[in-house]
């Protein structure tokens, strides 16, 4: 650094020091004058050492107490509290300086309470007012617009966001609108409560403010629903700030500005996990992810690294996915012991070489093909990657030990009309049968539609959307179970450390939500009003779909289980033997391209699945009926 560069760095700090160098010294000086104006008969005067003594005493008190630590710009109460302790301490080691010096010869007793009073005055008033300064953005040259906004939420959330708010000179903040009684008229930080979250339109209206800013980080998904129809009724843009889980997992920052996001709308209430034997499940073991860089599978890795594996295989097919991930974890985490494999699940040879190598004791089994449409007429792919790629791993891990092996399965497997169900559903009934007959702890966990995940329908509207529409849904009556990308991790992670072996464990999803729904609450969250601006096509429903999906078969008896949030279901028993042909056979016939034969081991393993070409809305009675189950 230039000699230039270091005088410009540290000028700042100096000119604080002379400031409050200067401002002792004045305090000093006033406090004699007060004390002496009082008896008009003495005069005042000052010996040699009195200032060199005050100045060098207060100076290091300052510079104990931390006070050149400080900011000007964000002067608040601890810097008052700096000041209060530097002044009163001061006072009383000048004191006992003078008294040791010349037994306070000339310096009334008064003047050590008088001092550090004024002293405080001196110091506070100055750091005070140039944030009040800045805060009421005094500068003439500013040129930005300023933003009338208004706050929902007048709770600490909302407090804090006006302090921020009122740094930044975009804004300018009008008052709140807030449902808490003990607020109704009142002020918060100079700025009044102007009426509750239904009055939020008229207010809008009546103040003439620009934006609304929702402050509710700790709001239920149904009340946020609530306060986002009554800001969509006002007409106005509005931004929100993050939830509370999103920061504490550090996925956001607190009071960070951001668009509503469809997830703060259909993703659900927070699910209390126990961490605690999470972290007995985890902690300091060696974890296998297959399919790290999907959705699913690169955030399971990112939550095992965070709980502190001690090392991490994440296996993938694609180079990308694979780069990605092991380049965010290394930076993230570098203390972990992070192994990236590209291959494929299916290659035999690749994978027991990964058991040996690695040998890890717990394995999240994510890879997996799930585009329900795509699959629907590729059985051969389908069958190859989703039952025969978990087949074998599950085997693996079985052969090498494995102390616990989690299969990630999908609400699409139960009764299912699609081959990617058929084919989840049979890889789950593998494992629950091999369960029985090893000392790995094989689980399944089944959940609904992840938000946001690559393929899914989220990033189709919000792309259609971006293109000016049309949005294209299905059927208008379709509905699905939606969850966010790390609840669906954790409900995984929570499951590892549940299971004893050969359960199926799915989330208490609420209530499903309609795609229709969806599809407009995304077009509203971009500005535009559905329907007329962005238009919405029904296309009909596509082969294998649903009109909605269950999370249990009728023949699994499902039952609550010790957390409140995830239910068991039971398993269902088959024939191990010829379970075990049928595969075999049907692996024999994906080497040969087979699909006429696959298709016969498939309806073997599930007498209850219908093949199907075209889809029929019928098939929703089909989900219902109670079918005889699978051999």
């Amino acid at each position: 650094m230039s000699v230039r560069k270091a005088i410009a760095a540290i000028h700042p700090r100096i000119a604080v020091v002379l400031h409050d160098l200067l401002a002792a010294a004045l305090a000093w000086w006033i406090a004699k004058a007060l004390r002496y104006a009082i008896k008009p008969d003495e005069v005042v005067s000052f010996f040699a050492a009195e200032f060199p003594l005050v100045l060098l005493v207060q100076g290091l008190l300052f510079m104990w107490t931390g006070l050149y630590r400080g900011v000007w710009r964000f002067a608040s109460l601890p810097d008052l509290w700096n000041i209060l302790k530097a002044s009163l301490m001061g006072s009383l080691v000048i004191g006992a300086m003078l008294f040791l010096y010349n037994r306070l010869e000339g310096v009334p007793r008064s003047i050590l309470f008088l001092y550090p009073a004024i002293l405080v005055i001196l110091l506070g008033g100055p750091r005070l007012s140039y944030r009040f300064w800045k805060d009421s953005r005094l500068d003439l040259f500013e040129s930005n617009a300023v933003k009338r906004v208004l706050i929902v939420g007048a709770d600490r959330a909302g407090e804090a966001l006006l302090r921020d708010l009122r740094r930044d000179s975009r804004y300018s903040v009008v008052g709140f609108v807030d449902d808490l009684g003990s607020l109704r008229g009142a002020k918060i930080g100079g700025y009044p409560v102007l009426g509750t979250l239904e009055e939020l339109p008229a207010v809008a209206r009546e103040t003439g403010v620009e934006m609304l800013l929702i402050a509710l980080p700790g709001a239920s998904t149904a009340q946020m629903r609530k306060v986002v129809e009554l800001c969509d009724d006002t007409g106005l843009p509005y931004r929100t700030v993050p939830r509370l889980e999103d920061v504490v997992a550090g996925r956001a920052h607190f009071n960070e500005i951001k668009e509503v996001a469809i997830e703060d709308l259909l993703g659900r209430d927070a699910v209390e996990l126990d961490w605690t034997a999470i972290r007995e499940t985890l902690t300091g073991r060696r974890v296998l992810v297959t399919g790290g860089g999907g959705s699913i599978g690169s955030e399971l890795c990112r939550q095992v690294a965070r709980l502190g594996a001690q090392s991490l295989t994440v296996v993938e097919n694609s180079e990308y996915n694979l780069y990605r991930i092991a380049k965010e974890l290394a930076a993230d985490y570098p203390e972990l012991i992070l192994a990236p494999v590209l291959a494929d699940c299916c290659d035999r040879a690749a994978m027991q070489q990964v058991f040996v190598e690695h040998r890890p004791q717990v394995v999240f089994h994510a890879a997996a093909y799930k585009h329900v449409p795509l699959l629907q007429n590729q059985l051969r792919t389908a069958f190859r990657n989703n039952i025969v790629g978990t087949r074998q791993i599950a085997d693996l891990a079985h052969e090498h030990g494995v102390g616990c092996f989690v299969l990630i399965s999908t609400d699409k497997a139960v009764n299912p009309t699609s081959v990617m169900g058929a084919c989840k559903r049979i890889a789950e009934i593998w494992c629950q049968n091999l369960s029985a007959r090893s000392s790995t702890r094989f689980i399944t966990v089944r959940f609904g539609n992840v938000l946001d995940s690559a393929g899914s329908v989220v990033p189709l509207f919000r792309q259609q959307i971006r293109d000016g529409g049309p949005v294209t849904v299905t059927h208008p009556e379709m509905s699905r179970y939606f969850m966010t990308i790390p609840e669906a991790c954790q409900l995984i992670l929570q499951a590892s450390s549940l299971g004893n072996g050969g359960e199926i464990f799915a989330l208490d999803m609420g209530e499903p939500v309609k795609i229709r729904d969806l599809a407009e609450q995304m077009i509203r969250l971009a500005g535009k009003k559905p329907g007329t601006e962005i238009p919405i096509v029904y296309t009909g429903l596509r082969a294998g779909e649903k009109l909605f999906e269950e999370l249990f078969h009728a023949l699994e008896n499902y039952s609550e289980t010790s957390h409140a949030k995830i239910f068991l279901a039971q398993h269902r028993e088959v024939s191990w033997d010829l379970l075990q042909a049928a595969l075999n056979k049907a692996s024999a016939a994906v080497d040969r391209f087979d699909e006429e034969e696959l298709r016969h081991c498939v309806s073997s393993l599930l007498p209850s699945f219908r093949w199907s070409d075209t889809a029929q809305p019928a098939n929703v009675v089909s989900i219902r009926r109670q079918d005889p189950g699978e051999i």
